[in-house]
């Protein structure tokens, strides 16, 4: 056997080890989770929030290349829509379930209403009017006390029950939001690759040249939207029903710019890409919080030398989860 055939095998041998070693990884993170302490289950549950999170606004950023950075408008929508229907602030206790049909709804029709007025925006002017959209809807929260609570927030909101089964304990929680990563990240993955996601990919490269082969950019565009602001507001009911507290001050730009950096780091329109970003910026400032003072300084570093030696993201747009699956089981 020749050598070049002894570096091929060794090669393919490699790259069939790496996905293992993520599906083992990813494997032990779940069975050990229900067995740590429940600030360490707090903690991947904050991941798992974010997963979700970076899986709606990859929809929009990655694969349909529209820059928002108002998405956390749409996290505050899910959260509130649960705070206000599932506490005393306004008498109202509904079904767990119910309520998170509403705050899709509720989050579909205002990524509808965001699409709308910024269809004809390109690069940093639609970047700068969603900005402005998160902080709109930020203020307005903060300011209309007599529904939200103002700065002080809805406190003593309802626990999650699902058919009489109450979802209250972080492990409880953690069931929940890994079950609803599973649905909503085969859901992500099947739309892109149907008709609507190869659309997406169309805009992305090319808005013109995708108009002119006959593909309605604004339907599509309103699509992307609308289905990016329905994911986000179910994170927002996740987030809501696990703290049961909400305010304003947990829907700030730094939460819409963290969820960018988590798809830029990981890898911009990769499922795989953002569940390595989220891993990496929620994990990494826990595990050095004895270094409080520096934390964000190395942060910051690793974020530059990231970003310097892998420009496409830690896992690249070519390696996704159908890519991953063919390695796994060598088809």
């Amino acid at each position: 056997m020749s050598s070049a055939d002894t570096s091929v095998q060794a090669s393919t041998g490699s790259g069939r080890l790496l996905p293992w070693l993520m599906l083992l990884l990813a494997v032990a993170l779940i069975v050990a989770t229900p067995f740590l302490p429940n600030y360490y289950v707090r903690v991947v549950n904050g991941l798992l929030i974010y997963i979700l999170l970076g899986m709606g606004l990859n929809i929009v950023i990655g694969y349909a290349g529209l820059l928002d950075l108002g998405f956390v408008a749409f996290y505050a929508v899910g959260a509130y829509t649960y705070g206000l229907l599932a506490s005393p602030q306004l008498g109202l206790h509904l079904p767990f379930l119910l309520i998170v049909l509403i705050a899709a709804c509720a989050g579909m029709l205002a990524g509808i209403l965001l699409g709308i007025p910024v269809l004809k925006l390109r690069g940093d002017y639609l970047a700068i009017v969603t900005l402005g959209f998160g902080e709109i809807i930020r203020i307005i929260l903060n300011n209309i006390d007599w529904l939200t609570g103002g700065p002080k927030g809805i406190a003593r909101l309802d626990k999650a029950s699902i058919v009489g089964i109450e979802l209250a304990r972080p492990v409880e929680i953690f069931w929940l939001l890994l079950v609803t990563v599973i649905i909503i990240g085969t859901l992500v993955w099947r739309m892109e690759r149907s008709i609507l996601g190869k659309a997406w990919a169309a805009i992305r490269e090319d808005q013109d040249a995708a108009r002119g082969i006959g593909i309605n950019t604004t339907v599509a565009k309103l699509a992307a939207f609308a289905t990016s602001a329905t994911i986000g507001a179910i994170a927002g009911v996740m987030f809501a029903a696990s703290q049961r507290f909400v305010s304003p001050e947990s829907f700030s730009l730094q939460e819409s710019v963290l969820i960018v950096l988590m798809i830029v780091i990981g890898g911009i329109g990769n499922i795989l890409g953002i569940v390595v970003g989220a891993a990496i910026l929620i994990l990494l400032p826990e595990v050095l919080r004895e270094f409080a003072e520096w934390r964000i300084l190395f942060l910051g570093l690793l974020m530059i030398v990231l970003i310097i030696l892998r420009p496409a993201g830690i896992v690249p747009r070519t390696f996704g989860p159908d890519k991953l699956i063919r390695r796994l089981f060598g088809k």
